[in-house]
């Protein structure tokens, strides 16, 4: 195998691994020219094990999901020190989005991460979409492509790079592409209107890296997932929108594209189709050799052209060039600390109908905690112990999915119900129905995408944060 031929292969693979203690297999493929590594919080993420990785090859990308709100990386256990995209969106302050984003990117910068694939540039124009949700700044492209730009100068601003995902449009959607394969069934039109905006104007602001979108828009291309379709990411995206820095996909791993392809061949198709990275979120080594292999054998059959594979690897070094250029930036940044930032969005992101104080301990019914499958399952809503803090003698119950509530009518506690997402299960809205029947005097405390308020007094954090969960309880019990 040719040294060089098999370098560019590595060069494009960006894989995740298992664990807190990094493999020999992935010191040993860093040597060999590994362009990146993607870190998640099962890896115990510090500074040290970033060192350790440039240790081996000191030009990779170390890239990390760290959006804040309910896709944290680093603050998995405590919760996100900021309020997430949807709570931004809420308040509608651009420099505000800007000075959360700032943080974000001060954090990443300070244990030498290079790339934060961040911000969801997603329009939620669907309600019902089960995995964006209060991951996107919200509903209408106009809002979104604001805080899109805000989002990716905070971060850049603070010398890390920016990713604008999941590129054309994951807002319209009905299924988790972790699980399936989503369409998008709009027109042609529709579509540019209403999702492109967002990522143009994050390549107007410079965003240095996209990633793709597992999804297929049939208006776009009708048998190819985006991710693999040289019409959406080279026509559009190159072509049209003139976005030159790095594409990488979204993980190979997920359902969406990994129930039609081998790993191999969903790189090769990719790289044919203009991407320049392959993330493998959950990878091994067998995997790492497989897919660089198959790569290799498809440029010397003559299935990937060599020059494109040059291309996407040239994209990945110049990324990491213009991270090592960005040093001052990083310094400057990490002096500039402003640590009650994302508690003070998270208090001007929420919002309530009616009155009431808790002055002692509530019994707190956590009805569905259910987080989308890029959250570690771990990270706590954490209203309760945000409660707890406030008032000691707070009870908890969770109840499993469309469990019946316990009679609440003898209980002289106050209640408060935790739900997620309330506008997007008929369940949970019933649950609430029913709980309010029994105690008109419930409080009903919603951190997702909230249903209307009706009669009872309803809290909306609009984000999974422990500092949504601070301001909640604030209000609560001030």
């Amino acid at each position: 195998m040719s040294g060089d031929l098999a370098r560019q292969a590595m060069t494009v693979l960006h894989p995740g691994y298992e664990g807190a203690s990094t493999p020999d297999w992935m010191r040993r493929a860093l040597g060999e020219g590994l362009g990146g590594v993607v870190l998640f919080a099962r890896n115990v993420i510090d500074a040290q094990l970033v060192r350790n990785l440039r240790a081996e090859n000191p030009d990779a990308v170390i890239s990390i999901d760290e959006e804040g709100g309910t896709v944290t990386r680093l603050e998995v256990l405590a919760g996100s020190s900021s309020p997430g995209n949807r709570a931004l969106g809420v308040v509608d302050d651009t420099s505000l989005t800007e000075r959360v984003a700032r943080q974000i990117g001060r954090m990443l910068g300070e244990l030498d991460i290079t790339l934060n694939y961040a911000p969801d540039a997603d329009v939620n124009s669907n309600p019902a979409n089960p995995v964006i949700g209060v991951r996107s700044f919200g509903p209408t492209a106009d809002l979104v492509s604001r805080h899109t730009v805000a989002y990716v100068n905070g971060v850049q601003g603070a010398g890390v790079a920016a990713c604008a995902k999941h590129f054309p449009g994951h807002g319209d959607t009905v299924t988790d592409s972790h699980l399936d394969l989503p369409t998008v069934h709009a027109s042609r039109e529709e579509f540019l209107a209403r999702d492109l905006p967002p990522f143009r104007a994050a390549i107007g602001a410079g965003v240095r890296a996209v990633m793709s979108g597992h999804l297929l828009i049939p208006a776009l291309d009708p048998s190819l997932p985006a991710t693999l379709s040289r019409t959406v990411m080279t026509e559009l995206l190159r072509d049209e929108l003139g976005f030159d820095g790095m594409l990488v996909t979204d993980a190979i791993e997920m359902r969406a594209v990994a129930a039609m392809f081998s790993p191999g061949e969903i790189a090769v198709r990719a790289l044919n189709a203009g991407v320049d990275a392959i993330c493998v979120g959950i990878c091994t080594e067998e995997i790492v050799y497989e897919v660089r292999d198959a790569i290799v054998a498809a440029v010397r059959a003559g299935d990937l052209p060599e020059e494109r594979l040059a291309e996407a690897a040239g994209r990945v070094r110049a990324l990491s060039e213009w991270y090592a250029g960005q040093a001052a930036l990083r310094d400057k940044a990490r002096g500039d600390v402003d640590r009650r930032v994302g508690l003070e969005a998270a208090r001007a992101a929420l919002t309530t109908s009616g009155t009431a104080t808790l002055d002692r301990g509530p019994l707190i019914i956590e009805v569905n905690t259910r987080h989308n499958k890029a959250v570690d399952p771990s990270t706590p809503t954490g209203i309760t112990a945000a409660l707890t803090a406030e008032l000691p003698n707070t009870a908890r119950l969770q109840l499993e999915p469309a469990a019946e509530l316990p009679d609440l009518r003898d209980d002289e506690r106050p209640v408060v119900l935790v739900v997620h997402d309330a506008a997007r299960h008929a369940w949970v809205r019933e649950t609430v129905a029913r709980a309010v029947a029994m105690r008109p005097d419930v409080i009903v405390v919603d951190t997702g995408i909230p249903a209307p308020p009706g009669e009872a007094v309803h809290v909306a954090t609009h984000g999974i944060s422990r500092v949504s969960a601070q301001a909640a309880a604030e209000w609560l019990t001030r």
